[in-house]
C-alpha cells in the first residue's frame, strides 16, 4: 500500500506505510480516532483524472469524511491536477493510500457497498444512500463505499465483492453521474447523522403589533379610497377583506411596517424633482 505523504517524501510514490491505514485526524487521541474509524471509508477504484480525484477529496471533506483509497489511478500518484480541484481538501489528498487491488484496498473492512446505476446479474440488497448511511451507522467495523473509473463505473467483477449496492434514485433517460457528483450524494447522507456546522441563522425581529399593523392597513386603505380604487361598491367589504389578509400573512416586524409605511407616504406626497 503506498500513500501520498511517503511518495511526496520520496518523490517515487511506491513506498509503504502502515501509518496510512489510519485516516488523518487532528489532536491525535484515542476518541478522535475512534470516531474517524467509524466512518465510510471512500474507495476509488481505477479513476482516471487526476482532477476528479480532487473533486471527489473535496467532497469527501464538505460532508466529514476524510479516508480516501485508490485503486491502481490509471496516471499514478500523487497526481499534480488532483491538489486545485481538491480546492484545499489536502487533508484528504496528504491521507490517500494506493493499492494494487481491490482486495487490498477493501481487507480490513467488515462492511462494502458498491454504487451503480447498472442492472447487473448479481442478487444483491439494492439501497438508496439514505437507506445505506442509516445501515452504516448500526454496524460494527470498519466499512468501504466503492465508486468505479469515470468512464464506465465498477465492473461486474467489483460489485460481486460488495454485500450490497448503493442506487440513487436517478432519471432512466439520463442516468449519467460523474465521480465527485456520486461521491457527494453518498457523502451528504452520511453527514444528516453527523455534527456539522449549519449555516449561521439571523434572528428575525418579532412581529409587529396589531396597532402598528391597522395603522398600515388604514393608511393603504385611504390612500386607495382616494383613488376610486374601491369598485363597484358592491365588493368594497370583499376587497377590503382580502387586502387585509394579504398584509397580515407575511407576519411583518415593527421596522418592515415602518417601512411600508414610509413608502405609501412617498406615494401619497411625492417630492418634487
Amino acid at each position: 500500500m503506498r500513500t501520498t505523504k511517503d511518495a511526496l517524501a520520496r518523490g517515487d510514490g511506491v513506498a509503504i506505510s502502515e501509518a496510512a491505514r489510519k485516516p488523518v485526524v487532528e489532536g491525535g487521541s484515542e476518541r478522535r480516532e475512534m470516531e474517524s474509524t467509524a466512518k465510510p471509508v471512500i474507495v476509488l477504484v481505477q479513476p482516471q483524472l487526476g482532477e476528479n480525484i480532487g473533486k471527489a477529496a473535496r467532497a469527501m471533506l464538505n460532508f466529514g469524511l476524510t479516508e480516501l483509497r485508490l485503486v491502481a489511478p490509471r496516471d499514478g500518484w500523487p497526481n499534480p491536477a488532483a491538489g486545485p480541484a481538491a480546492s484545499g481538501a489536502d487533508i484528504v489528498l496528504e491521507g490517500a493510500s494506493v493499492h494494487d487491488t481491490l482486495a487490498e484496498a477493501i481487507a480490513d473492512c467488515a462492511h462494502v457497498y458498491a454504487t451503480t446505476v447498472r442492472r447487473r446479474g448479481l442478487v444483491k440488497p439494492v439501497l438508496t444512500p439514505e437507506e445505506a448511511a442509516r445501515e452504516m451507522r448500526g454496524q460494527d467495523g470498519r466499512t468501504a463505499i466503492l465508486f468505479g473509473p469515470e468512464r464506465s463505473g465498477l465492473e461486474t467483477d467489483d460489485v460481486a465483492v460488495a454485500r450490497a449496492i448503493i442506487t440513487a434514485p436517478i432519471n432512466p433517460q439520463f442516468g449519467s453521474l460523474n465521480l465527485a457528483q456520486a461521491v457527494i450524494l453518498v457523502a451528504y447522507e452520511w453527514s444528516k447523522g453527523e455534527a456539522l456546522a449549519q449555516p449561521t441563522l439571523i434572528q428575525a425581529d418579532p412581529p409587529a403589533p396589531q396597532a402598528e399593523l391597522d395603522g398600515l392597513v388604514e393608511h393603504l386603505d385611504q390612500m386607495l379610497e382616494g383613488a376610486g380604487y374601491f369598485y363597484p361598491p358592491d365588493r368594497v367589504p370583499a376587497t377590503r377583506r382580502t387586502l387585509r389578509s394579504v398584509l397580515t400573512k407575511p407576519g411583518w416586524s415593527t421596522q418592515e411596517v415602518r417601512t411600508l409605511r414610509g413608502v405609501l407616504s412617498a406615494l401619497e406626497r411625492p417630492r418634487a424633482r
